[in-house]
């Protein structure tokens, strides 16, 4: 249960910055970090800290550990890639589920280079085929890849595929700003 928690409080400690006024979302690496609240992340690494020391660490310590590494970086640029991606190589051992492995397949691009998410994401197309977050994540890496034209393509794709109406429009705002 200490896990959960401190997954729960890190998650929370970013809620400030997650949206614009108008509701648009705000993904990770763009968010105001000066929004975040840093006695939250204290608290949830505390507690992140303390499950890991209970004793094998599970899914949500793994979890929890993946959160606190991303709240702890002052800078998006500061993230612990290397261990983050450890931590999900872990997890994906563990639960090898499609949510970890794309969380997976971001950390890898992190790590080895923006063209090396696209063919972890591909690889994982027969298992979210069609999935609004495949799309979503494969048209960020191939956007970060300078891949603009099929960057386009997979946003709309994703936007088409969600039925949240903020994601859609956030997804429509990103396929736009790719300019041919």
């Amino acid at each position: 249960m200490t896990a959960l928690l401190a997954l729960m409080v890190l998650t929370e400690a970013r809620t400030l910055a997650r949206t614009r006024p108008d509701g648009e979302l705000i993904p990770l690496d763009e968010q105001g970090r000066a929004l975040w609240d840093r006695t939250a992340i204290a608290e949830g690494t505390a507690l992140a800290e303390e499950a890991l020391a209970q004793g094998p660490a599970g899914d949500y310590q793994l979890q929890a550990a993946i959160a606190a590494l991303h709240d702890e970086a002052e800078r998006a640029e500061d993230t612990g890639w290397p261990q983050i991606l450890a931590l999900y190589e872990l997890l994906v051992h563990r639960t090898p589920g499609p949510a970890a492995a794309l969380g997976r397949a971001v950390a890898v691009a992190m790590v080895h280079g923006p063209r090396a998410g696209p063919v972890e994401v591909d690889a994982l197309a027969g298992v979210w085929e069609g999935h609004y977050r495949l799309a979503a994540v494969r048209a960020h890496l191939l956007e970060r890849a300078g891949e603009l034209d099929a960057a386009r393509a997979a946003y709309r794709a994703a936007a088409d595929g969600t039925l949240s109406e903020p994601g859609a429009r956030y997804l429509r705002m990103r396929a736009d700003r790719l300019v041919p």
